[in-house]
């Protein structure tokens, strides 16, 4: 059973992570890429591994610091092999939180195939930010 994100993000809920963990500086994030996910190589479009991998950061990085939001400074990402998954398979993003201080985090995160083997590995900044209620949150601020 998934956990619920703590905020409306539309772009992830279009796309359908879940986040199924997000304790103590870990996330992991499952995602089942539709046909409209993939590139014209029929696998998981980058930019929507990109995106599970900025979520899945951001998310170990709030574990930590549940009531602020987070907002994505900087991320490198190398892609080793491709996010294919067939039938009722999903891919795996697990997130780590390595060092914070105050105001920023630094992470790192996984995306792994229904074999387990690793698609895509991304680092990333992030800059806790306050939530305001009147202010929608963009992706990164999961």
């Amino acid at each position: 059973m998934s956990i619920p994100f703590g905020v409306h993000i539309p772009f992830v809920a279009n796309l359908g992570f879940t986040l199924e963990k997000f304790e103590n500086g870990t996330s992991e994030l499952h995602y089942s890429p539709r046909p409209e996910h993939h590139n014209s190589f029929d696998i998981t479009h980058g930019g929507a591994v990109m995106t599970l991998l900025d979520v899945v950061m951001a998310t170990a990085a709030r574990s930590v610091e549940q009531d602020m939001g987070v907002v994505t400074i900087e991320m490198k990402t190398s892609f080793m092999r491709p996010a294919k998954t067939t039938g009722h398979e999903h891919l795996v993003a697990k997130g780590l939180l390595l060092h914070r201080t105050k105001t920023m985090a630094f992470t790192d995160g996984k995306v792994y195939d229904a074999a387990g083997q690793l698609c895509a590995h991304a680092t990333g900044t992030f800059k806790y930010v306050k939530r305001t209620p009147s202010v929608t949150s963009p992706i990164s601020t999961d």
